[in-house]
Parts: C-alpha cells; sequence; structure tokens
C-alpha cells in the first residue's frame, strides 16, 4: 500500500514538472518566434497610386517585441512593381528611427528589418541597436522619403 501512494506522488509530481518546463517552452517560444499569420493591429492604409503603378506597403508584424536581440519588422510589397526603399524611415512612438539603405522590393517580396547588429542581406536588414525599439501598444510606421507614411502596424 505504502509503495502505490509513494507511484501515486511521483506521478502527480512528474505530471506537474513536465506541465511547467512545457510551458515555459512555449511561452519563450512565442515571445521571442511569433508567427506572422494575420496581422492583429494591422492598420489599413488607402494605395497610393504612382506614375508607373501603385505603391502598396504592408508591415505584416512586429516579432519579438522587447528583445533586441530577436526583434524584427516584416514589411512586405504587395503592389505590382518594385518600391525603391532607399531613404524610406521605420520609425517608432519615440521617435527611434531606421533609414533604409539602397534596396529594391519586387512584387510579393518582403524585407525583415531586424533591431540588432548583423550584416544587411537582400532579405534581412540590421539596425545595429543594442537596447530593444518596438514594445507592445506601440505602433510602427514607415514613411516615404517626402514623408508620407505608407504603412503602420499596432504592435499587440
Amino acid at each position: 500500500m505504502k509503495s502505490r501512494r509513494q507511484l501515486f506522488f511521483f506521478i502527480l509530481l512528474n505530471i506537474f514538472i513536465s506541465a511547467c518546463v512545457t510551458g515555459s517552452i512555449l511561452f519563450f517560444y512565442d515571445r521571442t518566434h511569433r508567427t506572422i499569420g494575420s496581422p492583429v493591429g494591422n492598420t489599413s492604409l488607402p494605395v497610393i497610386a504612382t506614375a508607373s503603378g501603385e505603391i502598396s506597403l504592408q508591415i505584416l508584424s512586429v516579432v519579438g517585441a522587447g528583445a533586441a536581440e530577436s526583434e524584427m519588422v516584416l514589411i512586405q510589397n504587395n503592389g505590382s512593381e518594385p518600391v525603391i526603399l532607399t531613404g524610406w524611415i521605420l520609425q517608432d512612438n519615440q521617435d527611434n528611427i531606421y533609414t533604409f539603405p539602397q534596396l529594391s522590393l519586387y512584387p510579393g517580396g518582403s524585407i525583415q528589418v531586424h533591431t540588432s547588429a548583423g550584416a544587411n542581406s537582400a532579405v534581412d536588414l540590421y539596425w545595429g541597436r543594442l537596447a530593444p525599439v518596438w514594445e507592445a501598444g506601440e505602433t510602427a510606421a514607415l514613411f516615404d522619403p517626402q514623408g508620407t507614411l505608407r504603412a503602420m502596424y499596432q504592435i499587440p
């Protein structure tokens, strides 16, 4: 009888520890690797027509807000023409500004702007900051070189 009680206690203890470890892993994974599915809080702006076509950029998501090493903003070109992003600005509510280098974003293409330092590539740009920029409730805004707001995203 005593061995059954001990076995029952150890099984309950194992279930509790397994649940805590699994919950912790899922919490931290979600915190640093949010899926980019539906853009919750995305504010839709009108498509602006240009002489060569339409510019329709969308900020799909801000991932890892609050952790500089994993923060990134995902931007997609939903238009029918390439967009030259040279001189465009990504800005938060505290006026932290990232200015895009020479870059073209083709129709259907996307770019990730990471807060941390790194080497720029065709799909990844790096801000080079040590501290996080984005936080929950804040708005990420994308402006063209003339200062026209082209896209914005409310961070959940």
